[in-house]
């Protein structure tokens, strides 16, 4: 065995008790949010196991991830339920499932069609996803989709930094977005989906044209489609080879397809909603940009957006 598990070999008991045969070699391993590494087991079966924080919406995710697997939809088949490690290593403590390794595919490349390609993978998501009511409850939402956060200052606390965004003032214009942004999503009143709230173009990968896994299941959330719909609309670039947020022109194009997608024409109210949690969670990045580095571009793009977008969300 080779890295990462040469470190944290309570995971090698693990496997054995959990999956019935001992890891014999790491083939990768990454640490950001969550420790994951994949494994070849002495039976030849090839598995990703993840280690995280404790979170009881944890379990809302797994039953999101079991059920999408079961209707066809291409994600990792999840082969434990969440629980504690207790094996002695640097990781006790910590939340773990091990899911099947899904080989091969490919961050889309740039293409003139990608907000189309996009929308219509999140549609089809969505339409194979079990009812709110049928799985554990998936609060609270990750901070990047929590503008119903209980503070009553405009940010929620990051989960990627130990800072209180909001005891770092300004830019002026970006804190007030966020505060009409969430005084525009306190006025929705639509009905909740399960849905994908991180869907980046780093956490999907496909063969050509067609979809071939989505991944990070942590990240399932419970909010109206035009949410799920407008968080991805607004970054579905991020993570991949442009690594970039959508441009408003993309975003329109995403939401439009969504929408072709699914069969029916936005209301209204749904679009308002779909801008508003997109610009949400741009402004969410951009603020968190702004505390790391002064001079980060983030906050200027959106600066130059968010004019549109809050007229588009009528914030």
């Amino acid at each position: 065995m080779t890295g990462l598990l040469m470190v944290v070999g309570g995971l090698s008991a693990w496997c054995e008790r959990r999956l019935g045969s001992r890891p014999v070699e790491t083939l990768f391993e990454h640490a950001h949010l969550s420790t994951v590494v994949a494994l070849r087991l002495a039976d030849g079966r090839e598995v990703v196991v993840k280690a995280r924080p404790f979170e009881a919406r944890l379990a809302g995710c797994a039953e999101v991830q079991r059920r999408l697997h079961r209707s066809g939809f291409p994600c990792p088949e999840l082969l434990t339920d969440p629980e504690p490690l207790h094996c002695p290593s640097e990781l006790t403590g910590q939340v773990v499932t091990a899911e099947a390794l899904v080989p091969g595919g490919t961050v889309l490349p740039p293409r003139p069609e990608a907000p189309e390609l996009f929308a219509t993978a999140l549609a089809r998501m969505t339409a194979a996803a079990p009812s709110t009511a049928d799985v554990p409850p998936l609060v609270p939402a990750p901070p990047w989709n929590r503008w119903d956060h209980d503070d009553p200052r405009p940010w929620p606390w990051p989960d990627d930094m130990d800072v209180d965004l909001n005891a770092r003032p300004g830019p002026g214009w970006l804190d007030e977005t966020a505060r009409r942004v969430r005084t525009r999503m306190r006025r929705a009143a639509l009905p909740e989906v399960v849905g994908h709230g991180d869907f980046e173009s780093q956490n999907i990968r496909w063969n050509g044209d067609r979809l071939h896994v989505v991944y990070d299941w942590d990240s399932a959330v419970a909010r109206p489609e035009a949410a799920v719909a407008g968080l991805a609309a607004a970054v579905f670039p991020a993570g991949g080879p442009e690594d970039r947020p959508a441009s408003v022109a993309e975003t329109e194009r995403f939401l439009s397809a969504y929408a072709r997608a699914r069969g029916r024409r936005w209301t209204r109210e749904e679009s308002e909603v779909a801008w508003a949690a997109g610009l949400w969670v741009r402004a969410f990045n951009a603020k968190k940009a702004s505390v790391a580095d002064p001079h980060a571009s983030a906050p200027a793009r959106l600066a130059a957006e968010a004019p549109e977008r809050l007229r588009r969300a009528d914030a």
